[in-house]
């Protein structure tokens, strides 16, 4: 049995990074995304696969325009035709109002698309492929109104709100573990945040909405594969295997957090278990999977540092010529100081830029008082005397006062107070820019804490 699993699409998403293709009057980032989708249900068809799992996610919003629904569903109709059963999974950006007046994903049940299952509660859900029959367990974003009412959770803190809805959530998944059949491959398709995942551009998308799932909820020995969406960076979860625990992540870039993603979907492969006397198996199934990556647009960042350039134009023009730019969304960013400023020509940088497909360009001022952080300051220094010695050793300009300092922190960690004038002093530190750090030298107290946290 093969299964095509995609997720988090966000069809009309990313316009920023897009500009009006003046042939159809649509942006062309609308244009990316409608081509991942459709080379997606491509292999679909020509695998061909006995079914396609969703994992939720169409849009950014609940609300999309109509021609942004009506691309979503002409692609999506192609498996009908094909007679390939799908199964649509809402995700968090899929619902509306946090829950409340449903889903963007509802008016494919309403409409009775065939071969088409909805999943917008937690169910168990029996397939007939042309491969025979799969159980599908369908977990749909979880939310607060999802499990728990408001007279519930009204006088709960985060944390207590979270473990109430995780001793709701497990019985439910242990009630549709109940409802299996053990002759037949199970896939747990859910939209969740799993405890161990690594985060990509979801983290700013739905922050603060809906809450962490342990990865032990999955890791069943009943569940062949489980089919995850709203990260967006692809991973397995379960490094053994048993069952995979696979985010295939999102099919498109959506901003430049994702940069670095590679972007596709997963193809799966289910087969019986050889089966003897002799060598009986521990399980029924034998589950293979495949990252199938995408062509999707590329994003690049191009950043430098020209604060200390005599010819920053220069420099900045060369570092451009170095990356290929054509048809790339681009991401200029350099840094200078603020006298070196009239040394930029914008116009001309907007000229160097203009083979992308997109770019923008963004200066960055660097004060003079400010030094970068010194990598020897990291975490791992426990002494503060090593770490003060550590950077007055990389301050040159601080070696006529050097000396003197460290006898004053001497005496301060001996337990001796701040005095004014050495609260003077310590502002010429000034470790990160001149507004880190702000001294009250009306009370030594205050400031020996404060000189502590330095």
């Amino acid at each position: 049995m093969k299964i095509l699993h995609l997720s988090d699409i966000h069809m009309g998403g990313g316009f920023a990074h897009g500009k009006i293709d003046p042939e159809t009057g649509f942006n062309t980032r609308f244009q990316d995304f409608v081509k991942s989708l459709s080379r997606s249900i491509d292999r679909a068809i020509s695998e061909p696969v006995d079914l396609v799992l969703f994992g939720g996610d169409a849009f950014p919003d609940a609300t999309p325009a109509p021609y942004i629904q009506q691309a979503f569903a002409r692609e999506f109709y192609r498996l009908v035709a094909a007679n390939i059963p799908l199964v649509l999974l809402v995700g968090n950006h899929d619902r509306h109002a946090q829950g409340q007046g449903g889903a963007s994903l509802s008016i494919y049940r309403s409409l009775g698309v065939p071969g088409t299952i909805v999943g917008d509660t937690i169910d168990t859900y029996t397939i007939t492929t042309p491969s025979g029959d799969i159980q599908i367990i369908t977990l749909p974003w979880i939310d607060r109104s999802t499990l728990l009412t408001r007279e519930i959770s009204a006088s709960l803190s985060i944390l207590e709100v979270n473990q109430l809805l995780l001793d709701k959530l497990q019985p439910r998944i242990e009630g549709e573990i109940r409802k299996l059949n053990p002759a037949l491959p199970t896939i747990v398709l859910a939209h969740l945040m799993a405890d161990n995942a690594t985060l990509g551009a979801e983290k700013l998308l739905a922050v603060g909405r809906g809450f962490t799932i342990p990865l032990s909820f999955l890791t069943r020995d009943c569940f062949d594969y489980v089919a995850l969406g709203h990260v967006h960076r692809h991973q397995n979860l379960n490094k053994t295997n048993d069952p995979a625990v696979v985010y295939p992540g999102s099919i498109e870039r959506v901003d430049f957090s994702e940069e670095k993603e590679d972007k596709g979907f997963v193809m799966v492969t289910i087969e019986p278990t050889e089966q003897t006397e002799e060598q009986p198996a521990s399980k029924n199934f034998e589950t293979t999977w495949e990252f199938c990556p995408l062509p999707v647009r590329e994003f690049r960042t191009i950043k430098i540092d020209v604060s200390e350039s005599e010819q920053p134009q220069v420099d900045i023009e060369k570092a451009i010529a170095k990356v290929e730019i054509a048809d790339v969304v681009v991401r200029l960013i350099y840094q200078l100081s603020p006298d070196r400023v009239e040394l930029v020509n914008t116009a001309a940088l907007h000229e160097a830029l203009s083979a992308a497909h997109h770019y923008t360009i963004q200066a960055e001022l660097i004060s003079q008082l400010s030094r970068p952080r010194l990598p020897e300051l990291g975490c791992s220094v426990g002494d503060p005397m090593v770490a003060l010695s550590t950077y007055l050793e990389n301050r040159p300009d601080l070696e006529s006062i050097a000396k003197a300092m460290i006898a004053a922190a001497n005496e301060l960690m001996a337990g001796d107070r701040l005095s004014a004038d050495l609260a003077a002093d310590l502002v010429l530190l000034d470790i990160e820019s001149s507004t880190d750090l702000e001294i009250d030298r009306s009370s030594p107290k205050d400031a020996d804490a404060q000189l502590t946290l330095l």
